[in-house]
């Protein structure tokens, strides 16, 4: 999150009414809801993390154990377990 003056960009009316408010105060001015992105969206990761929970699901009806998944892919066997068994 980067810090800009509110005076490079609010009008002087809408800054003299902040001030009845707040003076010299740091402020946070969230995103609208319908602007939030779920995790991992924008980085690809949520992509990537359902392409290998895939790749589990498939390598598990394919014959592989669970416990030759979680030494394949470097997760524990519960893990495995919650990726092969969730719909």
């Amino acid at each position: 999150m980067k810090y800009v003056k509110a005076t490079a960009i609010l009008p002087e009316e809408l800054i003299a009414e902040i001030q009845k408010y707040v003076q010299g105060e740091t402020i946070y001015i969230p995103k609208p809801k319908q602007s939030y992105q779920k995790w991992g969206a924008r980085s690809g990761t949520r992509a990537l993390i359902k392409s290998r929970n895939n790749a589990i699901k498939n390598e598990f009806q394919g014959g592989k154990s669970i416990s030759q998944l979680a030494e394949e892919y470097f997760l524990s066997t519960e893990t495995i377990k919650k990726i092969v068994y969730s719909k």
